[in-house]
């Protein structure tokens, strides 16, 4: 298994404490060695919608919110990628659909690592393909007991 650093922030006041739970995903999606990834530090960022919008204005010229964000890896940086998560984005979409909340943050953290892992979600067929490797990578999350966590403090 290759090296791995993780590099978290929690820029989101009110999420408690995710630095733990982030590293049991990551580790239990780089055990499994079903979907590997470039070794070095892998930066998470946890964010608000205000933010992520701006990201993806100023590095994609899209003006809108989103729910994750996948900048690749730079080898020769020592990079082995950076997600951001929306953490209002699951939040919201966990309450529309009927999930948890940790379910929906930690897919956002699966999708990522699946785009660090060469898969996409631009054409119908990846996207299928994206749909699949998610699934079975919840069910290396559930022989894990990772992912299911994350918690918010207080009330709005």
């Amino acid at each position: 298994m290759l090296p791995l650093q993780l590099a978290i922030s929690n820029r989101y006041k009110r999420l408690a404490n995710p630095v733990a739970e982030t590293h049991k995903v990551f580790r239990a999606l780089q055990a499994c060695g079903v979907f590997p990834i470039s070794a070095g530090e892998l930066s998470v960022a946890f964010v608000t919608d205000t933010l992520i919008r701006q990201v993806h204005q100023d590095f994609m010229g899209i003006p809108t919110v989103t729910d994750v964000i996948t900048f690749p890896a730079d080898v020769a940086m020592g990079s082995a990628g950076e997600i951001i998560v929306s953490v209002d984005q699951a939040r919201s979409r966990a309450d529309e659909w009927s999930v948890s909340f940790s379910h929906e943050l930690s897919l956002y953290l699966v999708h990522g690592w699946l785009h660090l892992a060469g898969y996409d979600d631009r054409t119908r067929a990846d996207q299928l393909a994206m749909r699949r490797a998610e699934e079975q990578a919840f069910g290396v999350l559930d022989q894990a007991c990772a992912g299911n966590h994350f918690q918010l403090n207080g009330a709005d």
